[in-house]
């Protein structure tokens, strides 16, 4: 992890500040800021160094939330589903972005994984790009407690014992090849697997 220097910082501080007017009445903003500079030392580390706040962020900002949403602050009436591989950078990124293009307004999904990459595969992105959604804003990031415990299905595709167990969620465990470093035409034919079985959840959970 490459040390933070006095921009980042400064930069982090920030961001802290703003999560914390959005977060205010559920978390304080000491709660926020600890959030913050610990989201950024989970985080792998992006190829360009700029980004890095800009990571930590979103990163953040999905745990508070999912903190929120298992304590009760922040309710939903729409179920959470959270998907979980190995390096959160191929067929965990394909699952969530299927579950939000295709179940948009019913569901909120979210990916994560048990050792993340620096970035989503280029494969995976082109694949998706391909069926018209794009992971341009994608970004591997680890699995934590708090996205276990503010989802309400949890999908595994590979993670192993890796991926945290909490009494009254509902689990599943897809058998999907690994993508990392495959063909496009091999992520072609995982992600339309993913899709399918993305429409099946979608149809019981979430009728259209």
């Amino acid at each position: 992890m490459t040390p933070i220097n006095p921009r980042l910082d400064r930069l982090l501080d920030e961001v802290a500040v703003e999560l914390a007017r959005e977060f205010a009445g559920i978390f304080d903003a000491a709660t926020v800021r600890r959030q913050v500079y610990a989201a950024i030392e989970m985080l792998p580390e992006p190829k360009v160094d700029a980004f890095r706040h800009i990571f930590a962020r979103r990163f953040a900002r999905e745990l508070l939330r999912a903190a929120a949403r298992w304590n009760g602050s922040l309710p939903s009436s729409r179920p959470q589903l959270l998907f979980v591989c190995i390096q959160n950078a191929g067929r965990s990124q394909m699952a969530a972005a299927f579950a939000n293009e295709l179940g948009k307004g019913r569901v909120d999904a979210l990916s994560a994984g048990s050792d993340p990459a620096n970035e989503v595969h280029p494969n995976v992105a082109a694949a998706m790009k391909e069926v018209g959604i794009g992971l341009e804003d994608a970004y591997p990031k680890r699995i934590t407690d708090e996205f276990v415990q503010g989802a309400d299905i949890v999908v595994t595709m590979g993670c192993g014992d890796a991926c945290p167990v909490f009494v009254g969620k509902r689990y599943e465990d897809w058998k999907l090849p690994d993508v990392s470093g495959a063909s496009i035409a091999e992520v072609r034919k995982v992600r339309d697997q993913i899709q399918e079985r993305v429409t099946r959840l979608l149809a019981e959970i979430a009728p259209a």
